[in-house]
């Protein structure tokens, strides 16, 4: 266990400091997170891992549909206006669940930041992901932040330019490979980068690359924190979501103040002194630049790397770990009327201790509980409600559909024999990857035959072939003897199934006659 005095002191001060607000127009300085350990550290790590090898790695994801459909897992098929999901294939008409799916995520948002904060933000954002990513190589080619440091001041050499050249074209491979990711989501993966490499693919598939590599490159090797700051704007709207019982990242000064990098000295001049050795390291191995010992922040992400740094130096000193923790304002507040007597007098860190030197009984602590609530519980009904009616949607959908269009002119013909003949024209879409025999019949027209353009059978049912995954289009003319013909509209059914299954869909029709029969 080490001395206060004996904790290494960092050379760290935050970008735009309580005690020195910066305007709102100010040049960018530049921040050079220290590397931090520790679980949440060791949780990003993973996050990181999943997130990026999801995104990379699903284009390559094989998902065997029939030789009828593409065999790629995830696919946006725009020539064929499809997209493919695993199982799942999606037809612009249901557009309303991919709209579902974001209702869903965006549900999903206020409910993990109304109990845990800004955690989406802090692990998961891509600005985040790709952010850290950066990080990994700028330290494996620079050094960690007192290398970095030393080389930004430096004069040019050809070291200092070897380093810099190796860094950013490292960090636009990663760009390129963001881009080219991307595109392998609309089109077949393995084919559409045989033509990329060989210059064949579509312009429009280089120009996404290029948009894409250009704004990755640019948003997380050089504007980083940036874009969570000026651009993004989640931070304005996360106060909305926050309450009382929320958790977000807290620097506990109940129990950090008074600060003091010499505290046995201190407390042997009588003086009152917090577990905060002031030793900067939270503000070392914040992405964002920031002092948490400010207080809540716009610019604080809730990564808490803070968090990782402080518990580091607590076990050193001997102190508990949570000094700066996850913590709700409700607890927050008790801890400090506990720690200053209601607010009778300034914070005295012996108040929230007992005779044995360890944190009181009397403080509040997190537990599993505090998170469940009225309001979490409402998010989570509206979040499973939605998801269970988006799932049903999907077992229950019908994958053949039928839809009916009447000749505009003329409406009707009086055949030779006196009959009466309507023509239509008959869709079948059939929503499978396999052909389908599908049989087409009418209903409520006593006597009426059909006659497919192009057959030759005459009959109350016609044998139509469907192509896999697409509209059959078919001109049907209705014929109903004279003496079976009444005056005016008559309404009748069109009725399809699938001759080899269960399926049946019908439409509604209309068959006009002369309002006058002689």
């Amino acid at each position: 266990m080490l001395d206060t005095n004996e904790v290494e002191t960092l050379e760290a001060e935050a970008v735009n400091s309580a005690a020195r607000r910066q305007p709102l127009y100010a040049a960018r300085k530049k921040i050079f997170p220290k590397r931090a350990s520790g679980r949440f550290r060791r949780f990003k790590w993973i996050v990181m891992a999943i997130t990026l090898g999801i995104y990379y790695l699903t284009p390559w994801l094989r998902w065997d549909r029939g030789p009828y459909a593409p065999d790629q897992a995830v696919l946006v098929d725009l020539a064929n206006r499809r997209f493919y999901f695993f199982f799942i294939e999606i037809w612009p008409q249901e557009f309303y669940y991919v709209a579902g799916l974001l209702m869903m995520a965006g549900i999903g948002l206020f409910l993990i930041t109304s109990t845990v904060g800004r955690a989406w933000c802090g692990y998961t954002c891509p600005q985040t992901v790709w952010v850290d990513l950066f990080l990994v190589v700028e330290r494996a080619i620079e050094g960690d932040r007192n290398a970095r440091i030393k080389l930004e001041a430096a004069r040019w050499s050809p070291r200092k330019l070897a380093q810099r050249v190796s860094k950013h074209a490292a960090w636009l491979l990663i760009a390129v490979a963001t881009g080219g990711a991307w595109i392998f989501y609309f089109a077949d993966a393995p084919t559409l980068f045989k033509e990329v490499v060989s210059g064949e693919a579509p312009s429009v598939a280089y120009m996404t690359i290029g948009i894409l590599t250009a704004t990755t490159y640019i948003f997380g090797g050089l504007m980083r924190e940036q874009v969570c700051t000026y651009m993004c704007p989640w931070p304005r709207i996360q106060a909305a979501m926050l309450d009382e019982n929320s958790l977000t990242v807290t620097y506990n000064d109940w129990r950090g103040e008074p600060r003091s990098r010499h505290a046995k000295k201190a407390a042997a001049a009588g003086e009152k002194v917090g577990d905060c050795v002031d030793c900067n390291a939270c503000v070392a191995v914040c992405p964002m630049g920031i002092d948490i010992r400010d207080g809540q922040q716009l610019e604080c992400i809730t990564c808490a790397l803070c968090i990782d740094a402080c518990d580091g130096v607590m076990d050193k000193i001997g102190k508990e770990r949570g000094l700066i923790a996850y913590a709700t304002l409700n607890d927050y507040n008790a801890n400090m009327a506990l720690a200053t007597g209601n607010g009778s007098h300034a914070v005295d860190p012996a108040l929230v201790r007992g005779a044995d030197g360890r944190l009181s009984g009397k403080v509040a602590d997190f537990h599993l509980g505090k998170i469940f609530r009225p309001r979490t519980f409402i998010y989570m009904a509206a979040w499973s409600l939605m998801g269970l009616a988006l799932l049903y949607g999907l077992m229950t959908r019908e994958r053949l559909q039928v839809n009916v269009l009447h000749d505009r002119n003329p409406q009707y013909v009086t055949l030779s024999d006196g009959s009466i003949r309507n023509g239509f024209t008959v869709k079948l879409l059939n929503m499978v990857p396999e052909p389908r025999t599908l049989a087409v019949a009418i209903d409520g027209l006593p006597g009426a035959v059909m006659t497919a353009v192009g057959g030759r059978a005459e009959g109350t049912e016609l044998t139509i072939q469907a192509e896999p995954d697409m509209l059959k289009s078919v001109k049907i003319y209705v014929r109903q003897p004279r003496r079976l013909v009444k005056a005016g509209d008559v309404n009748f059914r069109f009725l399809v199934r699938d001759a080899g299954g269960t399926e049946t869909a019908s439409y509604v029709a209309i068959f006009h006659a002369p309002e006058t029969l002689k």
